[in-house]
């Protein structure tokens, strides 16, 4: 695997776990939001840290459909499991949350299984043959 590779597994990390501590900072200021009053949910689209958050989601999305284009999904998802990491740290030190040493054990397990995981190939070697396309039709040769 090239540097590019890497870069973008880091950024699917680093994008994911940074969105998802984004929304919750901004969801905590904003308050409980009840699915019945939709203007709620048109309120959180204004708060600037939800805002941010989806712009790293964003970011995650693009970067996590480039990552499955060149590997496997048996190997981005694990891979991209360290995100977790980033989220426990962000959680401690950006939103003042408490992390437990069970919490702290169970990244420990998630990261050991991401290494036991990008030790192997990123891509399942077979023969490609032309997918059917969408709707049904299959191509004619």
């Amino acid at each position: 695997m090239n540097l590019r590779k890497y870069l973008v597994l880091l950024a699917v990390m680093c994008f994911g776990g940074t969105g998802d501590v984004l929304l919750a900072r901004g969801m905590k200021s904003i308050g409980p939001i009840q699915l019945h009053h939709p203007q709620t949910l048109l309120y959180a689209l204004g708060n600037p840290w939800v805002l941010l958050g989806i712009v790293c989601l964003t970011g995650f999305f693009a970067s996590y459909l480039t990552a499955l284009s060149w590997a496997d999904l048996s190997y981005v998802l694990p891979a991209t499991a360290m995100g977790y990491v980033v989220v426990a740290l962000l959680s401690k030190y950006f939103l003042g949350e408490t992390v437990s040493p069970m919490r702290w054990a169970g990244v420990l397990i998630i990261s050991c299984g991401v290494g036991w995981v990008t030790r192997g190939p990123a891509l399942t070697e077979t023969k490609k043959e032309p997918l059917p396309a969408p709707g049904g039709q299959h191509e004619i040769a």
